[in-house]
C-alpha cells in the first residue's frame, strides 16, 4: 500500500497531539519536577480538549504511558469524547526496544481500549520489526524532511506507505520542497502562509496529518527562567489557542473532515 491522491477519500485531516512529560527545558539544562512537567502537560491537553469540543471535532492522542499514569482524568476525558489514544512510547525522555509493548500494555490495562498506533518521542527513527512484533497496526514517527540538529528524511515517502507490516502514516510536508507542517510551523509563520501550505498540500495528497504537543497551550513565554528559545515560546499559551481554533474553523467552512488515524486506515481498508 502506497500513499497518493485520489487514494484516500479526499479532504481529510488527521489533527494528532503528542501528550508527554513537559521536558523540553531539560533540552536547555533547566530541570523541572515530574509533577510541574505534568502539570503543565495538563492544563495544555484541557485546553486543546476545550477546543476539539468547542468545534466538535476528533483527534489522535499519542500518550506516553508515564503521562498517562500521572494525568488518569484528562486521559478519561479524551476517550470520553470520542478522541483516539495511541502510544508515545513510555517516557519521553528515555527509549528502549522493551517500551514499545510496555507502553502498549500500560495504556489498554489503564483504559480497556485496544491501542492501534505509535509515535517515537522526537519522531526518531524506531525498528519496524519491533513495532509491529509490539502489536501496533500504523507508525506515525516519520517527518520527511529535514531539520538541523534533528533528523535528514528527504528521501523518506511523503505519504503513507507500509514497510515490514506496519502502516507508516507521515508528518505532512509541501510537495516538491518538504517544507514542514508540523507544530514550530504553526507557531512562526505568518498564520495565513501556514494556512496556506496546508490547504495546498491537503489538495494535493487528498489529507494532511499535523501534530502538537500540550504545553504549547501554555504560556511559555512568561516563564523566562524556563530558557526556551523564541521560537518556542513564539505564539504560545493563547496565541496557540486562537491559532488552532481558526485553523480548524477555516478548515470546516472549506468542508474538510477531521479524522482519526484508526478511522483513516479504516477507510483505506474499505476502498481496497
Amino acid at each position: 500500500m502506497s500513499g497518493g491522491k485520489g487514494q484516500a477519500s479526499p479532504r481529510r485531516i488527521l489533527l494528532s497531539f503528542d501528550i508527554e512529560e513537559f521536558d523540553v527545558p531539560r533540552e536547555h539544562g533547566v530541570e523541572l519536577p515530574m509533577e510541574e512537567q505534568a502539570r503543565i502537560s495538563v492544563a495544555g491537553t484541557e485546553a486543546i480538549l476545550d477546543i476539539l469540543k468547542e468545534h466538535q471535532v476528533k483527534a489522535t492522542f499519542f500518550s506516553t504511558a508515564n503521562f498517562a499514569q500521572l494525568a488518569p482524568a484528562v486521559i478519561t476525558r479524551l476517550l470520553d469524547e470520542g478522541h483516539e489514544l495511541a502510544s508515545h512510547g513510555y517516557y519521553h525522555w528515555t527509549f528502549e526496544t522493551a517500551d514499545l509493548k510496555r507502553s502498549k500494555d500500560a495504556l489498554e490495562t489503564q483504559t480497556g481500549v485496544t491501542i492501534r498506533g505509535y509515535r517515537q518521542a522526537r519522531m526518531m527513527p524506531v525498528a519496524e520489526q519491533e513495532v509491529q512484533r509490539a502489536g501496533y497496526t500504523y507508525n506515525s514517527s516519520l517527518n520527511p524532511t529535514f531539520i538541523p540538529g534533528r533528523y535528514m528524511h528527504l528521501s523518506g515517502p511523503r505519504t503513507y506507505f507500509m514497510k515490514e507490516g506496519i502502516l507508516q502514516i507521515p508528518a505532512s510536508v509541501t510537495p516538491i520542497l518538504r517544507f514542514p507542517l508540523f507544530w514550530l510551523s504553526c507557531h512562526n509563520l505568518p498564520f495565513g502562509l501556514y494556512r496556506w501550505l496546508c490547504r495546498r498540500t491537503l489538495r494535493h495528497d487528498g489529507y494532511l496529518v499535523v501534530y502538537f504537543h500540550p504545553w504549547e497551550f501554555f504560556p511559555l513565554g512568561d516563564h523566562p527562567e524556563l530558557r526556551l528559545p523564541f521560537i518556542v515560546r513564539n505564539n504560545s499559551g493563547e496565541g496557540m489557542k486562537e491559532r488552532l481554533s481558526k485553523w480548524i474553523s477555516a478548515f470546516k467552512e472549506e468542508g474538510s473532515s477531521f479524522v482519526t488515524f484508526t478511522e483513516f486506515i479504516d477507510n483505506l481498508n474499505s476502498l481496497s
